[in-house]
C-alpha cells in the first residue's frame, strides 16, 4: 500500500522535528565531521547523539563512514543543505514579521494611554 505524497513529507517533517537532529544538520553543511566534533559543538551527551544520528541515518539524509575508529558524518545530498537554508530564510521572516507587530502593539499601548 502507497503511502500518500503529504502524508510521507509529514514523516520527513516530523522526523526532522528535534533540536539536535536540527544542529546536526546545521553542523554538517559545513563538511564531514566526527562523532567528536558533534559532540563538541552541541554538547549533549553521546548516547543521546548517537540516538539522534541513527534516526537521521536511518532517513537517508545523512550517511556514515567508520575511518578505522572514527566514524564520519556528512550529509547524502545538497538538497538537505538548501532546505536548511530555506528555513532559517523562512524563519528570519516569521520572526522579523512578529517583531515589527510587537513594536506597532507597543506602539499603540503608549497611544492608548
Amino acid at each position: 500500500m502507497s503511502v500518500p505524497l503529504y502524508q510521507a513529507k509529514a514523516e520527513f517533517f516530523r522526523m526532522l522535528g528535534h533540536p539536535v537532529r536540527i544542529r546536526v544538520l546545521e553542523l554538517l553543511q559545513d563538511g564531514p565531521r566526527t562523532v567528536r566534533d558533534l559532540l563538541a559543538a552541541i554538547e549533549v551527551e553521546p548516547p543521546s547523539l548517537s540516538q539522534q544520528l541513527a534516526v537521521l541515518r536511518r532517513s537517508g539524509i545523512v550517511t556514515s563512514t567508520r575511518e578505522s575508529s572514527t566514524v564520519v558524518y556528512e550529509l547524502a545530498g545538497g538538497d538537505v543543505a538548501d532546505l536548511m537554508t530555506a528555513a532559517r530564510r523562512i524563519l528570519t521572516e516569521v520572526l522579523t514579521g512578529q517583531g515589527e507587530l510587537l513594536a506597532e502593539l507597543r506602539e499603540s499601548e503608549v497611544t492608548a494611554r
